[in-house]
This record gives C-alpha cells, sequence and structure tokens, in this order.
C-alpha cells in the first residue's frame, strides 16, 4: 500500500502539483496607521514552525514598534505586543532570528535625534528583554539591517556622523546581550545610504546605494572572518540612471542582490548573482518587464530556491508581485501576482523556512493601512515538482547542487535517526540506489544516472518519509 501511495504522489508532484498561495491574512485591526519598513528592512523572519512580524504603526499616538508571532507556520497568529514605549518616532524595523533567539533593530528618536536601538528574545518572541541603545553618534542613524548566525548578531545601517552619509556595522557575539564598537564601512565624499545584510557562517555579505560615480549605483563587499575585517567596495551596477533599494541573500557561497532600476523609462527589479561568494558577478538581470512602476523588491533564498516579491502598478493599483527560480537565479518563473484587494499594497518583505514561503506588507484595503500577511506552503512553486513531507516530522533535508550532473551534497538539518534510508527513484517509482545514511553529510555518485526528473526518498522507521525532487542534467 506504501508503495502505491508513493507512485501516486510522485506521480503527482512530476505532473500537475501547483503553487498554493493561501488567502491573505490581516495581522493588525486598529484605528492607526500600521507599516512595514521600505530601504531593505525584513519585516518578517522564521526558523522551523515559528513565524515572526514586525512593524511600526501609531495606535497610541506616536510611532511604536509592534511585533506579533505564529507557532503553526502561519496558520493563526497571536496578539500584538508592543516592543517600544518611549516618546519620539520608533520607526522602520527590522528582524532577525536563529533558533529561539529573535532580534528586532528600528531607527528611535525618543533622544530627539534618530538612533538605532535592538531588543531581544530569547525564547522565540514569547518574551523580550529591555531594549538596548547601539549608537551615540547624535546625528541621525537609519535603515538597520540585522542578521544572526548562531549567538553572532550582525548589524548595518546609515549615519551622517562624519558629516556625509556612510555605512557603518556593529555585531555581538552573545546574542545580542553586549555589543562591540561601531566600525565604518565606506568612505567617499558622496552618500552611502540604505544597506542590506545576509550571512551564511563567517560569511557576511552587505549591498548599498552610493552616488561617488555621479549618479546612484549598486555596491557591495563582503567579510570573510565575521565582520573583524571587510574587503574592498565592488560597484554591482554601472549605468547613467538610478539604481536602488537592493536587498542582498545568500545561500553558502552563491550570493543574490535584486534592487530598483530606472534604467528602462520605469522602475524595473534587477538582479545580480555570484557563485564564488561575492568574488565575481554575473550581468545584470532585468527581472520585471510591465508598464508600470516595480518597487520595493525583497528576496530570500532557501537552497537553489531564490524568492523575490516587490509591487507595481502595471494593473493601475499597485499589488504585490512574486517570482522564484530554482537553479540558484540563472532562469526564472513568470511573475505571479498575489494580491487582488485594490488597496494599494506596497512595501512587501519575504521570508522561508523549510518549504513554506511567508510575505508581509502593508495594505490600505481597510481605509487606513494595516499589515497583511500571504503564505504558500508548497515553496512557491508555480509548475513542476515539489518537496513533500509524509507524517511530517517538522524537518527537510537539502540538497545541492540541484540540478546536478555527477554527485549531490546532502544535509538532513538533524532529521536522521539510526534507522534513515536514502533511495534516488525514478518518476515510476523504481529505486536506482539505496543506502543507510548514518552521518548529517553525504555525498552521493549519481554520474551514471542519465539526464531527467528523479526522487530522493528518505525513510525512518519503515514509516516517515521525505521526498525531494532531484534533476540531473548534465
Amino acid at each position: 500500500m506504501k508503495k502505491i501511495l508513493l507512485f501516486l504522489l510522485m506521480l503527482q508532484a512530476a505532473t500537475f502539483l501547483q503553487a498554493q498561495w493561501e488567502p491573505d491574512l490581516r495581522l493588525t485591526n486598529d484605528p492607526g496607521i500600521s507599516l512595514t519598513s521600505i530601504y531593505n528592512a525584513w519585516c518578517v523572519a522564521a526558523s522551523g514552525d515559528t513565524v515572526h512580524a514586525v512593524w511600526y504603526d501609531d495606535r497610541k499616538g506616536n510611532q511604536e514598534i509592534y511585533y506579533k508571532r505564529s507557532t503553526d507556520r502561519g496558520l493563526t497568529w497571536g496578539e500584538d505586543t508592543r516592543l517600544t514605549y518611549a516618546l519620539g518616532s520608533s520607526t522602520f524595523p527590522s528582524i532577525a532570528v536563529s533558533g529561539s533567539l529573535v532580534l528586532v533593530t528600528w531607527s528611535d528618536e525618543r533622544s530627539g535625534k534618530s538612533e538605532i536601538y535592538s531588543i531581544r528574545s530569547t525564547n522565540g518572541g514569547l518574551g523580550w528583554e529591555t531594549e538596548v541603545q547601539l549608537t551615540y553618534a547624535d546625528v541621525r542613524a537609519l535603515r538597520s539591517s540585522v542578521v544572526i548566525s548562531g549567538l553572532a548578531v550582525h548589524i548595518v545601517w546609515h549615519d551622517n556622523r562624519d558629516g556625509v552619509w556612510a555605512i557603518y556595522y556593529i555585531r555581538s557575539d552573545n546574542g545580542g546581550l553586549t555589543w562591540g564598537d561601531d566600525t565604518r564601512l565606506t568612505f567617499n565624499s558622496t552618500y552611502s545610504v540604505s544597506p542590506s545584510i545576509a550571512v551564511s557562517g563567517a560569511f557576511l555579505h552587505i549591498a548599498w546605494r552610493e552616488q561617488r560615480d555621479g549618479n546612484d549605483e549598486i555596491y557591495y563587499k563582503n567579510s570573510t572572518d565575521g565582520g573583524l575585517s571587510w574587503g574592498a567596495d565592488m560597484r554591482l551596477t554601472n549605468h547613467l540612471t538610478v539604481q536602488d533599494r537592493p536587498s542582498i541573500s545568500v545561500s553558502e557561497s552563491v550570493v543574490h542582490v535584486v534592487w530598483r532600476d530606472y534604467r528602462d523609462g520605469d522602475t524595473e527589479i534587477y538582479y545580480a548573482r555570484s557563485a564564488d561568494g561575492g568574488i565575481t558577478w554575473g550581468a545584470n538581470t532585468r527581472l520585471t518587464n510591465c508598464p508600470g512602476d516595480s518597487q520595493s523588491p525583497s528576496i530570500a533564498v532557501s537552497g537553489n530556491a531564490v524568492h523575490v516579491v516587490w509591487y507595481d502598478d502595471r494593473d493601475i493599483l499597485r499589488e504585490i508581485y512574486y517570482k522564484r527560480s530554482d537553479d540558484e537565479g540563472l532562469n526564472w518563473s513568470a511573475d505571479t501576482r498575489l494580491t487582488y484587494a485594490s488597496g494599494d499594497p506596497q512595501d512587501p518583505s519575504i521570508a522561508v523556512s523549510g518549504p513554506v514561503v511567508h510575505v508581509v506588507w502593508t495594505d490600505l484595503r481597510d481605509g487606513n493601512q494595516e499589515i497583511y500577511y500571504k503564505r504558500d506552503p508548497t515553496g512557491g512553486f508555480a509548475t513542476g515538482t515539489d518537496d513533500m513531507v509524509l507524517n511530517d516530522s517538522g524537518q527537510v533535508i537539502s540538497l545541492s547542487p540541484n540540478p546536478a550532473s555527477t554527485r549531490i551534497h546532502i544535509h538532513f538539518n538533524g532529521f536522521l535517526n539510526p534507522q534513515s534510508i536514502l533511495f534516488i527513484r525514478n518518476i515510476l517509482g523504481e529505486a536506482l540506489l539505496s543506502r543507510q545514511i548514518q552521518s548529517d553529510e553525504t555525498v552521493i555518485d549519481i554520474s551514471n544516472l542519465p539526464n531527467g526528473i528523479y526522487f530522493v526518498e528518505i525513510t525512518q522507521d519503515k514509516k516517515q518519509t521525505v521526498i525531494k525532487k532531484l534533476i540531473i542534467r548534465k
């Protein structure tokens, strides 16, 4: 019976599994104006089954930072939690998560100047500690972006303490409990603003907007030692028009950047990738091609899958759009329209955890601006196959590269037990290879398999099964 079910699931996946974007869900319901951040800050983050959202609103007469969470992958949500209680506006939050550690940063004007503050939770957002002031430059510090790798927390922002807008960086090695000194990362006579940061282990990547060349361009730099030292600035765009609002993400050594670009007369979303950790970069790739303006892209990566959201007005009113690449940014799906509410949605933010894609944005459909959420539990697939979990354990495996030619590296993300067995099957369900797996990382030789679609199946205790699509292309 199990073999019949497995075959039917594989056949279904190989033929007609479609994207499963679920209905929009309203997260806020108050008379104030609720806003997500613009300029590269992520307002949604996810780890395992828990999804975290942040925004700012003025329901109490002053702009404050608010938070809420879901512990069932976005199906249901808890109550709004107010994180700030200070005179002066608290705006433009950014959130990052690593296991049960959640950290939020924002721009805060309680001192009469805009400074960067942070607050953390060590129990997955259930409770929050006292907020911490990170900058004391007595100027304007704005647009923070935060990432976490283990207990290492990394934050970038821009401020004008030295008479010109520059990118600054700060880190904590103990989960945000204590912090090091500010580090200035850019040194030029024109402004550098709106940084976005990504992390993969000890490798940090940032992208920002800069005007050193006489017009706004996208620049990039990285650190290979967890922020202790930084490489040279690298220019990613070279055009006479404006390029701005970069968003960056990384999976292992593949770095992805999207931004808003004016080179085509209207604003379009452009993309660039590096397959070697930021050493070299491919050509700029235009992702959108529509008569309206496309703005505020946000990017998230999970393994080989790259997810991008933005808003544009091709349909007269602004709507949220999405597209995806399944091969690390080499090829892209068609645009998918996510909203149909005529509510002027804007400034979306995206996160991925396991197979689930999460998007939040600001929406005016209710007469005032509210925070909305949407998810795709299938991973955003528009066509083709998807990964499946039977008797879901809440864990998934990852394959790289995929497509593959001679070998695949499999990481099990803590999914293994002593009875784990790996199978590679063809689309008919026939087992072409089987192996007992005892290590969290393994390499499989597939050089003898011809081009085509295959399925990597993991069984545990003869009952739990994970199926991942594998493409072999030589």
